[in-house]
């Protein structure tokens, strides 16, 4: 059941999120820009998911990649999107909030 919760929401092997950022990961917020402004992690970008198919142009294939929303759907579907596009380095970091208690 857990294995199945996790190929649902992207999410992979746990990572050292802390240390990844310390390396030059780069959040990918992937709400929308109202959502963003309401809030968000300090550092991370703006990349609403209906934007990211051709805004990917923009992020390093050589970075990791960590992406964010709400709660953690959006960002699964991020992680996807990136990998089929050839981003071999992408995490799902789940919820901006608590990405954020992570990272603190």
């Amino acid at each position: 059941m857990i294995s199945l919760l996790k190929s649902i929401f992207g999410i992979g092997p746990s990572i050292d999120i802390k240390q990844e950022i310390n390396n030059g990961a780069v959040i990918v917020d992937v709400r929308t820009k109202g959502e963003y402004s309401g809030g968000h992690i300090s550092g991370s970008i703006n990349i609403p998911l209906d934007e990211l198919d051709s805004r990917s142009k923009k992020l390093s294939k050589n970075k990791m990649i960590i992406t964010c929303c709400a709660s953690g759907m959006r960002s699964s579907a991020a992680k996807s999107l990136l990998r089929k596009k050839g981003f071999e380095k992408v995490h799902n970091g789940g919820g901006w909030y608590s990405l954020q208690q992570k990272i603190q």
